[in-house]
C-alpha cells in the first residue's frame, strides 16, 4: 500500500506532507482549543509544534489535508505500520483546524484514507491516548472498537495506547448509513 498516496474528495485534497508545508500545517495547529483535550497541551505553541513536525516529515506517511476551496492546510494525518501488528496498516496523529470540527470535515477525510486503507487490508488500527476523550468517541463513531490498551513505540518514545480496530465491513456499514 502507498503509504503517501494523493487522495481528491469534494472539499478535500490529501497529499504527502512537504517541508514547505511547516508554516500552513502550524497555522491549522495553532489554537490552543485543538490540544486542549489531548495529551501534547501546548502543540499550538510553535516551539512544541516544530519538533514535532520534523518527527512527522522523519516518520512519513503524513498527508497534508487541503481544503480544495481555498488550497489552505487545514490538517494532517498519517498512515503508518503499527509496530504490534506489522501485518496491518493504522491511521492516526490526526488532527483538524477547529473550524471544521463537528462537519463532514472529518468524515471526508476518514472516507478518503480509509477507502485507501481498505483496498488493501480487512482492517485498520488506531492508536489513542488514554486521555484523549475527544478522539476515543470519534474514533467509535466510525465504528472502530477497542481491544486493548498497551505499551507500545508510535512516535519514538514508549507509552500506553489504546488500540482500537475497525473491520471492512463495519466501515461499509457506517458509509451506507451516512450516504442512506
Amino acid at each position: 500500500m502507498n503509504l503517501s498516496p494523493e487522495l481528491v474528495g469534494p472539499t478535500l485534497e490529501l497529499r504527502p506532507l512537504e517541508a514547505a508545508d511547516r508554516d500552513g500545517l502550524h497555522g491549522a495547529a495553532s489554537d490552543p482549543e485543538t490540544w486542549a483535550g489531548h495529551p501534547a497541551k501546548e502543540r499550538w505553541r510553535r516551539e512544541a509544534f516544530d519538533p514535532y513536525f520534523d518527527f512527522l516529515l522523519k516518520a512519513g506517511g503524513v498527508l497534508a489535508v487541503v481544503e480544495r476551496a481555498t488550497g489552505r492546510i487545514i490538517g494532517g494525518s498519517r498512515f503508518y505500520v503499527p509496530p504490534e501488528r506489522p501485518e496491518t496498516i493504522a491511521i492516526g496523529f490526526t488532527f483538524l483546524d477547529r473550524s471544521f470540527w463537528g462537519g463532514a470535515t472529518n468524515f471526508e477525510l476518514k472516507r478518503l484514507m480509509l477507502g485507501h486503507a481498505f483496498a488493501s487490508y480487512p482492517e485498520v488500527w488506531f492508536h489513542i491516548d488514554p486521555t484523549n476523550l475527544r478522539s476515543q468517541i470519534a474514533t467509535g463513531r466510525l465504528g472502530a472498537v477497542h481491544v486493548e490498551t498497551r505499551e507500545i513505540d508510535i512516535s519514538g518514545k514508549p507509552a500506553e495506547w489504546m488500540c482500537f480496530r475497525l473491520d471492512r465491513d463495519v466501515w461499509a456499514e457506517k458509509v451506507a448509513e451516512h450516504d442512506g
